[in-house]
């Protein structure tokens, strides 16, 4: 059996598991069972805490599908909750190895217990091949894309994960079928996180994302810096910015060259996973 916690940050939920004093299946067959909504736990992937030889903790975190993803910013929020909360660190200040490189985060406590972290994001990437994405151009910043007969204005960049941005004049529309079309797309080899954007005022944004291996997700951390830089470098936004998702809002700063978010982080509860689910 594997105990588990179940966390979210502003609704994007996933389940949490410590890899440091049990042995977890990270195979895709385990993580789509158990983040099932109706046959499992139900979120929108796990995320596994490991030791890290170069920094305090390694986070690996997987998507609903299975697939392991680079980075999750409200996912690393919550994962610095669960490693102060169980005690697996006193410390408030914490660096975290992830596949999209080294985060470093801030805790802020209130009766022991970690109500809101503080994330550096790190650099945005602009690099058509860094993101990956098969551009033409160095960079793609608000350039035309046709799909399906219909043109958009897209603004990639990378979080330490691949995301494009495009704008909308509202966000009442069916993701569903436009989502998945810009996650497969020929442009973006390792498939991307897409967010559609309002822009309300130069302070405040709101957007919907559709993850890469998740679809439509309540919120995503590197989605809403995403946006802010994206909004930033096409003059929509001033480097200080509120970012309204469908679980909430996140506050996102441009700051001598990184990216910082700010947000909640919320224990749901805890539980353990029986073995019989491992090979159903």
């Amino acid at each position: 059996m594997l105990k588990f916690t179940k966390m979210e940050g502003i609704g994007n939920d996933y389940i949490y598991i410590d890899g440091i004093h049990q042995d977890v299946p990270m195979n895709p067959h385990f993580i789509t069972k158990i983040s099932d909504r109706h046959f499992g736990i139900g979120s929108d992937g796990v995320i596994v805490i490991q030791e890290s030889e170069i920094c305090d903790f390694k986070m690996r975190m997987f998507n609903l599908d299975g697939s392991e993803g680079k980075m999750c910013g409200n996912g690393i929020r919550c994962f610095a909750k669960f490693v102060y909360d169980h005690q697996l660190t006193k410390k408030t200040y914490l660096e975290i190895e992830t596949l999209g490189g080294i985060k470093k985060v801030w805790l802020i406590i209130d009766n022991n217990k970690v109500q809101y972290v503080r994330v550096n994001m790190g650099q945005p990437i602009l690099k058509s091949k860094e993101i990956p994405c098969l551009f033409d151009k160095e960079e793609m910043i608000n350039e035309p894309i046709e799909v399906d007969g219909q043109v958009y204005y897209l603004t990639s960049l990378s979080m330490g994960n691949p995301h494009t941005v495009i704008y909308m004049n509202h966000l009442d529309f069916n993701i569903q079928e436009l989502g998945i079309k810009f996650e497969k797309h020929i442009l973006f080899p390792e498939s991307v996180n897409t967010e559609f954007v309002e822009v309300v005022n130069r302070q405040y944004l709101k957007m919907r994302v559709w993850e890469r291996g998740s679809g439509e997700t309540m919120a995503c951390g590197t989605g809403a810096c995403a946006v802010m830089y994206a909004s930033y470098i096409n003059g929509l936004c001033d480097n200080h910015v509120q970012v309204e998702l469908l679980g909430g809002i996140l506050d996102i700063s441009y700051e001598n060259g990184e990216i910082w978010m700010s947000g909640p982080a919320t224990t749901v509860f805890e539980g353990i996973i029986q073995e019989e689910v491992f090979n159903v």
